[in-house]
């Protein structure tokens, strides 16, 4: 790396001036496998994302309420791609340099600022969620409407927006100075936008999380108490009616418990791969204001470690449309249809594939001689 002398660094009329830039000196194999693998990583997230919008607007069985948050999770991440991605991209391959000017500095730490917070805060809506889904089963569906998830994601916007607009309107402005784009270094600016853009959600993740895995941990112990049959053994009388009482109760009892043990592990995985991607860049940011301050802010953090962080904290745009898939033989099926360019009979398919699957469960249950509705003689 090479340094700029201080006399060559420009201030910015607005006093937000930095110390001497260090920039990054990448050979031609440099560049382009530097340039491969940001490239590959902004496609991957336009493609990935595209998917989860197309898949829910396009399929009548994945167009519910509780897929509104995940499609708000997927334009967020879209427009990280989309709007943050392209020009960080071309920043990094010029070792470093901002090369789009000082006004459009603020438009894109605005839109960086924004897009980013939004897909934290989705993340964390959505954990609240599955948690009210998870310990409020009878009462929590019925409020789980289109409306309810309309103003939850506009929540999220709002919040993400008032992260945005402080440097805009004089609170704290963003580093400027036509060769350096930074978001500014204010601390008491630093320490609000943090908190509400990441330690405030991923303790709120943390504890729906934690609440989960728990109401699933005692569900488990609950049903492996009542594996025992169902139904009395050859030789003893049992009324009509209590055979299919027993089934009802143990569908319902299987139901639930499938559904806490998929909500955990999901939620368990998208905390997880938030955590290790956002957790390094935040305590980078929240820290530098208060060790370094100052003009010194932009150089004191080597520019290696600070575009590894943020890159990082951007492949979690990347990898959430495949955690939910993961998880969702719907999304799955969807993806696989949409790749293979099969796009009629989607809506079909799914619902055939979902009235066999419920079948192959029926008949995957044991079921004793009693579950007959007819007494035996």
């Amino acid at each position: 790396p090479t340094s700029d002398s201080p006399a060559d660094t420009p201030r910015a009329p607005n006093g937000s001036g930095c110390a001497p830039l260090t920039t990054a000196s990448h050979g031609r194999a440099g560049k382009l496998l530097l340039g491969s693998v940001l490239t590959l990583m902004t496609l991957g997230t336009i493609g990935g994302n595209l998917l989860v919008v197309v898949s829910v607007c396009a399929v009548k069985k994945l167009r519910q309420p509780a897929n509104y948050l995940i499609v708000s999770l997927a334009a967020a991440d879209l427009s990280v791609a989309v709007a943050v991605m392209p020009f960080v991209s071309v920043t990094d391959l010029t070792g470093g340099r901002w090369r789009f000017g000082r006004w459009f500095c603020n438009v894109f730490v605005a839109m960086d600022v924004m897009c980013c917070t939004a897909s934290i805060l989705t993340l964390c809506a959505i954990s609240i969620d599955r948690y009210l889904g998870i310990t409020k089963p009878l009462t929590y569906p019925m409020r789980q409407d289109g409306r309810c998830m309309a103003k939850m994601i506009a929540w999220v916007w709002l919040l993400s927006a008032s992260i945005t607009l402080p440097p805009l309107f004089g609170w704290a402005k963003n580093v400027n100075d036509g060769r350096v784009c930074l978001i500014s270094q204010d601390r008491g600016y630093t320490v609000y936008s943090t908190a509400v853009a990441f330690y405030i959600p991923v303790s709120v993740m943390l504890f729906t999380y934690s609440r989960i895995y728990r109401a699933a941990k005692i569900s488990a112990a609950k049903h492996a108490v009542a594996a025992f049959p169902l139904w009395p053994p050859d030789g003893f009388a049992s009324p009509d009616g209590m055979s299919a009482a027993s089934l009802v109760h143990s569908k319902n009892q299987g139901s639930i418990f499938k559904r806490e043990q998929k909500a955990a592990a999901t939620l368990g995985l998208v905390v997880g791969a938030f955590s290790v991607c956002w957790l390094p860049f935040f305590l980078l940011s929240t820290a530098r204001p208060f060790a370094c301050g100052g003009a010194a802010a932009c150089g004191c953090v080597p520019l290696w470690l600070e575009r590894t962080l943020l890159w990082l904290g951007y492949a979690n745009s990347l990898i959430n449309p495949f955690i939910y898939a993961f998880f969702n033989r719907d999304l799955r099926a969807t993806y696989a249809n949409l790749l293979r360019c099969r796009f009629r009979n989607i809506n079909r398919k799914l619902s055939a594939a979902g009235v066999h699957e419920a079948l192959k469960m029926v008949r995957a249950r044991p079921l004793g001689p009693r579950a007959h509705p007819l007494p035996v003689t």
